[in-house]
């Protein structure tokens, strides 16, 4: 059997094709396996009562703790992303709980970005401040001068860039350097950039997040979240994940390895269409603006151009006044655009998204409806087709 080659001077692309497989320990299969698992047998007393020894070379010692599938996809992820350390857990939000979990405490102080996943707001306004911590939301174009919001009691700086529905990029640099002049950790949410688009740790970044859900998988079928760290917080994050019992389920674990072998070129195509309908509604009438980092006027265009290597499928589309039954039989009557959660996979999607209700820090006034757009791997001119037909039943 051929060894790989050393990876170290090996592209992005090669090294997310090799990395995490270990073939030769598995009778020359490809893929790593589905390991199925929850007692793991020992060879003798001496053995069992030394698993948890930090010298043992042995990590599989108990199905919770992880199996050959959970390690070689932790460390492809890991290493697309230029982190030390990755752990799976069962969903995005999951991932989002145990990372702030990870540094909060009763009487701490959580600076938040106003336009985060939701659901994660409700995390923190309904559980961490029930446990004592402080949050505070603040707005996502503050860059450097998130300065004059530290406190002493300050912890954690939560970041989502670009944001979930708005796609606001920040200034990650230095928001990250000011964190770190204070002794506050920075946790960012990488979701939409994915490791391949946004290097969180070559940034600055202490912990990043990703809802694996979503591109990391890439099929619509799997749910889970991983957590990647910089090497200075790596055994606490992994400390708390243990605490606990968070773990991922085996067949999803082994389909988001399968789907990190095609993640840069699945994004490549992401972005291309993208793109290509970001431009299409540009020239529509019908849209009073579109939400996309890579557009020279997007908030924080800048920063996007200058820290991130690509755009992925999701965007938003701010249509002009119309009745809200014009939007329904547009919405309602795509062919190729479905109305789902999450986002991610290889299928198109569309729905009505409302920002202006969970805004804190600052008001999302935009003088109409936005939907947030998924660009899927369908053929460009069937969904420009598909969305011709849309407006026309928008206008009707």
């Amino acid at each position: 059997m051929k060894k790989h080659p050393d990876p170290t001077h090996l592209s992005e692309q090669t090294r997310a094709i090799i990395n995490g497989r270990s073939s030769k320990d598995h009778h020359g299969v490809v893929n790593t396996p589905v390991y199925r698992a929850s007692t793991v047998l020992h060879s003798d007393v001496d053995a069992f009562e030394r698993r948890h020894d930090p010298a043992n070379k042995n990590r599989v010692v108990y199905g919770l703790l992880g199996t050959p599938t959970t390690f070689d996809l932790e460390t492809v992820v890991a290493d697309l992303e230029g982190g030390h350390d990755a752990v799976l857990l069962p969903s995005g939000l999951a991932a989002i709980s145990i990372a702030l979990a990870t540094f909060l405490r009763p009487g701490d102080h959580l600076l938040i970005a106003d336009n985060v996943y939701w659901p994660n707001r409700i995390f923190c306004d309904e559980y961490l401040t029930n446990l004592g911590v402080s949050v505070e939301y603040y707005d996502p174009l503050i860059g450097g001068d998130i300065k004059a919001l530290i406190r002493s009691t300050t912890k954690v700086i939560f970041l989502e860039s670009p944001g979930s529905l708005t796609f606001e990029v920040q200034d990650i640099p230095a928001i990250t350097a000011v964190a770190k002049a204070h002794g506050v950790t920075t946790i960012l949410d990488n979701t939409w950039a994915t490791p391949v688009f946004f290097k969180s740790f070559a940034h600055g970044v202490d912990v990043s997040i990703h809802a694996a859900t979503k591109y990391l998988c890439g099929h619509s079928d799997v749910m889970m979240g991983i957590i990647v760290s910089a090497e200075h917080v790596s055994e606490k994050v992994r400390s708390t994940h243990r605490l606990f019992g968070q773990t991922a389920a085996p067949d999803d674990t082994y389909s988001t390895l399968r789907s990190t072998r095609t993640l840069i070129t699945r994004l490549k195509s992401h972005e291309a269409n993208a793109i290509a309908l970001v431009e299409w509604f540009l020239g529509r009438d019908e849209v009073l603006q579109v939400l996309h980092p890579a557009l020279p006027d997007h908030p924080g265009h800048a920063f996007w151009k200058r820290d991130f290597l690509g755009a992925s499928g999701l965007f938003g589309v701010v249509l002009k006044p119309k009745s809200r039954q014009c939007l329904l039989d547009m919405v309602n009557g795509m062919r190729l655009f479905g109305i789902g959660a999450s986002w991610g996979g290889f299928e198109s999607l569309m729905i009505p998204a409302y920002p202006e209700r969970h805004r804190t820090a600052t008001q999302w006034k935009t003088g109409g409806q936005l939907l947030r757009i998924h660009a899927g791997l369908e053929d460009i001119d069937d969904l420009k087709s598909d969305l011709e037909d849309g407006f026309v039943r928008f206008n009707t």
